[in-house]
């Protein structure tokens, strides 16, 4: 009973906090609803009079929404699995191999986590255009290939499967590959999931790096495609409740998303350890 009142704090402050960070969705989501005067209305209303719903409908038919959400989902995805499959290999030889300069090595790889990303842009820009890859697919997904992150997640994760398992399938005559898939994989799967998640928001909202290297509009990815949409189609911010229903209409992917993986977030958030 005398834990009674903390635990009605503690719930009704995290109550506040979830509906403040749910709440700027929810404002653009009503905000497409209503009419150009109504999102100008001092004091704002919380319910527009007459719902526009058909404002989803108008600003999806005013550009290519589907091929901008195509291109950031199939990007996005690739670039995912890539980087899984990179960061897993690099962060099994810190873990599980033992050679010389590893150390030193992976002290390298986190500096270069230290560099800012703008300062990449140019060298990164000059190899794509040699290999004739800008405006491209193959650009867009290659130029994201390594993921200092991933490497850093992993090689925790995989500091913390326990030595006797490894050691008893080598016993066995267990390739590396096989501790990998059948021992590593399954123990830290959370951790797979949680970096998958992370990796995919990333890339499905990178804007300023596509929008380098890309020119043609069948090329955009949603981020690039909605600021296309508010230049043109929304004249510089005039039409803003079809850019709100723009915009609540691309985030729709990455909640769906998390909705079906939350669970797995909490459990790889929750079992990273800070084992050296």
């Amino acid at each position: 009973m005398k834990k009674a009142p903390i635990l009605w704090v503690k719930h009704i402050v995290l109550i506040f906090f979830s509906l403040s960070m749910v709440f700027p969705f929810l404002w653009m989501v009503i905000s497409a609803l209503k009419t150009k005067d109504e999102i100008w209305q001092f004091p704002p209303t919380l319910w527009p009079n007459k719902p526009m719903w058909h404002h989803f409908a108008d600003a999806w038919a005013m550009a290519p929404f589907d091929q901008y959400i195509f291109n950031s989902i199939f990007t996005a995805s690739a670039i995912v699995l890539i980087q899984v499959v990179n960061s897993a290999l690099i962060a099994y030889a810190f873990t599980q191999l033992r050679f010389k300069g590893r150390n030193l090595l992976f002290s390298i790889i986190l500096i270069t986590y230290m560099l800012p990303v703008a300062a990449t842009y140019v060298p990164s820009y000059v190899i794509l255009a040699d290999f004739n890859l800008l405006d491209t697919y193959s650009g867009l997904i290659l130029s994201n290939a390594a993921s200092v992150f991933g490497i850093f997640l992993f090689r925790q994760a995989f500091l913390q499967v326990p030595k006797e398992l490894i050691e008893a399938a080598r016993v066995d005559g267990a390739r590396h590959w096989t501790i990998i898939w059948k021992i590593i994989f399954p123990t830290t799967k959370a951790t797979f999931i949680t970096f998958s998640l992370i990796s995919f928001v990333q890339n499905y909202n990178n804007y300023l790096w596509p929008t380098l290297i890309t020119r043609s509009e069948s090329k955009y990815l949603i981020t690039t495609g909605l600021r296309q949409f508010f230049i043109q189609e929304g004249a510089y911010g005039m039409q803003w409740p079809l850019i709100m229903a723009a915009s609540a209409f691309t985030v729709l992917p990455l909640l769906i998303l998390f909705v079906f993986v939350q669970k797995w977030i909490i459990s790889g958030i929750s079992d990273q350890g800070l084992k050296g």
